[in-house]
């Protein structure tokens, strides 16, 4: 009788065993690493960003340093709209320190937040603040939106790659 408890605890075990390491594979992030200009896929999003210059605002929006812009173009590549805004940028310097993107309205491009219609490309602007410094590595990282629940991230680099 001891011995089918023991194979019973065992076989308890293995199953839970199982079941974390299947619920954890699921749950890994799945960073994707790209150059300036290459398409990315983050969730149902397809992302195209590049480097678009330096600015120093306008006469409503002006940064504490300099505003780096990127140019992204996103498509949805699913059936359904989906949700995008600027909180899923993030500029990253050469000491890995986040920066977070800045609405400024400086053209019909700048956005805040946007639903992308399926399989309808949109080119979009953003910028951050930031001490830029043209000899410096810069990269974007792009995360899901909550609504689509992926778990890709995409690292891109932007200048000096």
């Amino acid at each position: 009788m001891a011995r089918i408890g023991q194979v019973i605890v065992i076989g308890v075990i293995i199953i839970s065993m199982t079941a974390t390491l299947y619920m954890y594979t699921q749950h890994q992030t799945n960073f994707i690493i790209a150059k300036t200009g290459e398409p990315v896929t983050v969730g149902p999003v397809q992302y195209t960003v590049s480097f678009d210059g330096t600015s120093n605002g306008n006469k409503e929006t002006m940064p504490v340093d300099t505003f780096v812009r990127i140019k992204i173009i996103a498509k949805n590549i699913s059936d359904e709209k989906t949700w995008i805004s600027k909180s899923q940028f993030f500029l990253m310097d050469e000491k890995q320190q986040k920066h977070k993107s800045i609405y400024g309205k400086f053209s019909a491009e700048d956005f805040s937040e946007y639903w992308l219609e399926p399989n309808k490309p949109v080119n979009l602007i953003t910028q951050f603040d930031i001490p830029y410094d043209d000899q410096k590595k810069y990269s974007i990282t792009i995360h899901p939106s909550k609504q689509q629940s992926s778990a890709d991230v995409a690292s891109i680099c932007i200048t000096n790659c």
